[in-house]
């Protein structure tokens, strides 16, 4: 999605430098009237304009949750490959951000619950628990498990999301979003992995609910053991380690924080890296 500038939202040449007739004196209540009428169609063109912005916002939501939804998992890709384009379009403007925000309420048009109703999902969640569907007219509905790249996608997403409406971490929390992660962390690949890790420091940010989830996993020990391990990928090491300097320094800035504690840990686990 890319946000343009319509051309009815120009102010033409003839608003901008009045033509040489109009030079002539005028009289005050001619002025205040031709004022108040260049008021009138600023406004408009405003509220035009926001109108555009809006439906623009909401029609990307729209055709990238649908894929979301979907039942594949290359539909999915593509929704979320959607999602994250049209993030990175709202991110350009403090008006699109805004826009944005206001759809989130709306729960039709929310990012983050479809994110772990879906992406984020267990293929262990959806065992069959009877043969009722053997012997049913209607066949039974299978969801292909998610991919490597669907996974590293939907935490991008979740990150832009969490970065663009801070209300999305209170989302998060909702759908158990630490323990989720931390799963990632712990048995996916380098790719999910690393966005793994940046999704988790925006939804820690401010977020008290969130960071007592992260001390209560225990997430300093699990991300300094990947610090540890030899094996892991030379780049993940060094992302880890980022990882938890913004973590230290966003609890440097902030007193009484729920995840004060983490300098204890964190001086106690560097002395085993």
């Amino acid at each position: 999605m890319n946000l343009k500038e319509p051309l009815w939202s120009k102010r033409t040449e003839s608003n901008e430098h009045p033509s040489p007739s109009s030079s002539s004196p005028r009289d005050p209540e001619s002025e205040a009237a031709a004022a108040a009428a260049t008021s009138a169609v600023e406004e408009l063109v405003n509220s035009l304009n926001k109108q555009r912005i809006y439906r623009e916002v909401t029609l990307a939501l729209r055709t990238g949750l649908c894929d979301v939804r979907a039942e594949f998992s290359f539909l999915r890709v593509r929704g979320l490959r959607f999602l994250l384009k049209s993030l990175r379009s709202i991110a350009q403007s403090d008006s699109s951000i805004t826009l944005f925000s206001q759809t989130q309420s709306i729960p039709d048009l929310q990012v983050v619950p479809l994110l772990f109703e879906h992406s984020f999902k267990e293929t262990e969640d959806e065992k069959v628990g009877s043969l009722d569907h053997i012997f049913s007219v209607e066949p039974m509905k299978v969801k292909s498990p998610s991919t490597d790249s669907e996974v590293a996608l939907a935490l991008r997403v979740l990150e832009g999301c969490c970065l663009l409406h801070p209300e999305s971490t209170r989302l998060a929390h909702q759908h158990k979003a630490i323990p989720v992660l931390m799963n990632v962390l712990s048995t996916r690949g380098v790719l999910e992995q690393g966005a793994c890790l940046d999704a988790l420091i925006s939804i820690l940010l401010d977020s008290s609910a969130n960071q007592m989830d992260f001390e209560a996993c225990n997430g300093i020990e699990e991300v300094a053991e990947l610090i540890r391990d030899k094996q892991v990928d030379e780049n993940l090491r060094m992302k880890c380690g980022e990882f938890l300097l913004l973590l230290i320094g966003h609890v440097n800035g902030r007193e009484r924080s729920p995840i004060a504690t983490i300098h204890e840990e964190f001086h106690g686990t560097s002395l085993l890296i």
